[in-house]
């Protein structure tokens, strides 16, 4: 692939995006695909999903432990799933791998295939090319967005949901591992949507609360008219900065549209917020982008 130009960079920081066709090869795409096959194949269902629904307190149960599965899977992979696709004793309804929704959230350092992507000399040098100084990784997710089902991901900031002081300090990397389209769920943003700031955090709930997590400030009403749909054939690569408006449809195609993404975070004069669901480990300190 070319390397990036400064007129790329100046665009990223203009519109707080920036498209990579051809970033990753098919071969690098396959790789990561057969990896999650195989995954996908030695997965079992969790517990939590496997817990029949009766009483109001079981299901308050039932959300308290998915929630604890959300909120401790940072430094681990684990399975989410799309909705409807479990009968309440927890077995599939449809064929597992078109069950689940997503892979998370530590891909990049478990997994031997997700781990040399991440940290490969390009995205090291595009990092570098960007000013990033001591950029760690905090998070990755494997997305299917399984055809017919895969639901929306609504308008939205990733520095909601992974909070720092000073703002402007997180970096999402999404690779499309199959053609991401208009009719099979491609991403939609709103161009120089990163420079107001955020509305809205997601912070870990006081203990004892019956939610693991909860909003604080509203998300505002985006104006449809404002976005613009970003296809990106297998192999692109599209620079998401922390606090663009984006949004996915959903995807109602016959083809399933597999996202690789991790976040990256400046930890240069940076501090990670306390509040985030998601925390660093002793077993997993947020590694260094650069080998």
């Amino acid at each position: 692939m070319a390397s990036v130009t400064q007129q790329q960079v100046q665009k990223f920081h203009e519109d707080g995006f920036l498209v990579l066709e051809n970033f990753f090869t098919a071969e690098e795409c396959d790789s990561m695909r057969n990896q999650i096959g195989r995954i996908v194949a030695e997965m079992e269902v969790p517990p939590h999903c496997r817990t029949a629904f009766s009483t109001k307190e079981d299901e308050q149960l039932q959300a308290q432990g998915s929630s604890d599965y959300f909120l401790t899977s940072g430094d681990k992979i684990r399975f989410f799933f799309e909705k409807g696709v479990l009968d309440e004793r927890g077995n599939f309804l449809i064929p597992k791998e078109k069950s689940v929704s997503k892979i998370g959230h530590a891909l990049h350092a478990y997994d031997p295939v997700f781990k040399q992507i991440t940290h490969s000399t390009k995205v090291q040098e595009l990092g570098r090319k960007l000013g990033l100084e001591r950029p760690v990784v905090v998070q990755s997710m494997y997305i299917f967005k399984q055809p017919g089902i895969g639901g929306e991901v609504t308008p939205h900031q990733d520095a909601t949901f992974l909070h720092t002081e000073p703002l402007g300090r997180i970096l999402g990397f999404w690779i499309a591992l199959e053609d991401a389209t208009r009719e099979n769920g491609c991403l939609w943003f709103i161009p120089g949507s990163h420079t107001g700031g955020i509305s809205r955090r997601m912070v870990r709930a006081a203990s004892g609360s019956s939610t693991c997590v909860e909003f604080v400030g509203s998300e505002p009403a985006y104006d449809d008219s404002q976005f613009i749909p970003l296809p990106i054939n297998k192999g692109g690569l599209i620079l998401i900065h922390g606090e663009v408006v984006h949004k996915s449809e959903l995807n109602s195609s016959e083809s399933s549209r597999h996202a690789f993404t991790f976040h990256v975070m400046e930890a240069k004069d940076t501090s990670w917020s306390k509040e985030n669901w998601l925390q660093p480990t002793p077993e997993l300190p947020f590694p260094s982008l650069y080998t």
